[in-house]
């Protein structure tokens, strides 16, 4: 086959999920990409709220950009996820973070006024039960047909593959989290 027999799409969803590290990292190279095509460019974060080093980048860069980079950092924490799970949160507050970080992602998403949306962790987000699947398909096919959509986050339901695009599952091969060895600055975070 040669390539004058493919067609361009105007738009793609892009999943980023699995147990393995590089779903974020992943996101922000591809939110590089993009606005090295002088894309609009919106980066909503679900779930970390901590200062991780993307978002102190993110930050660094947004001057630069202006116009075509907009950061949204609505996270409350890891939800239900042991000795690593946010201190004094509650569920309610998880769920209403969730539930405005949402509502952000989707006015943005489904306006057209941004080329690529980028929501990093929320398959999270849902696996916990902080959103719907539900959502989580309204935000896909409800899209402007304008607007790429990248999610990322573990467990990203595979009943909903068939409405993505391009799905890459990061599967760990080794982390020395498991070796009881924490995140390293500048690596893991």
């Amino acid at each position: 086959m040669a390539f004058e027999d493919f067609e361009t799409k105007e738009s793609v969803v892009v999943v980023y999920t699995g147990e393995g590290k590089g779903k974020t990292s992943a996101s922000v190279g591809l939110m590089a990409r993009a606005l090295g095509r002088d894309w609009k460019v919106a980066y909503i974060q679900f779930i970390k709220h901590w200062n991780v080093g993307e978002h102190d980048f993110i930050r660094k860069i947004e001057p630069v950009f202006k116009d075509n980079l907009f950061f949204y950092k609505g996270g409350k924490g890891f939800f239900d996820a042991g000795d690593i799970s946010a201190k004094g949160v509650s569920e309610a507050e998880h769920k209403k973070a969730a539930k405005k970080t949402y509502d952000k992602a989707y006015k943005l998403a489904v306006s057209g006024d941004y080329n690529l949306v980028i929501c990093d962790e929320i398959c999270n987000a849902v696996h916990d039960g902080l959103l719907s699947k539900a959502q989580m398909k309204d935000l896909i096919v409800n899209k402007s047909k304008n607007t790429s959509l990248c999610l990322t986050g573990r467990n990203f339901p595979e009943d909903l593959v068939e409405l993505t695009d391009i799905s890459t599952n990061m599967t760990k091969l080794k982390h020395h989290f498991d070796d009881k060895f924490l995140a390293n600055e500048g690596i893991d975070y």
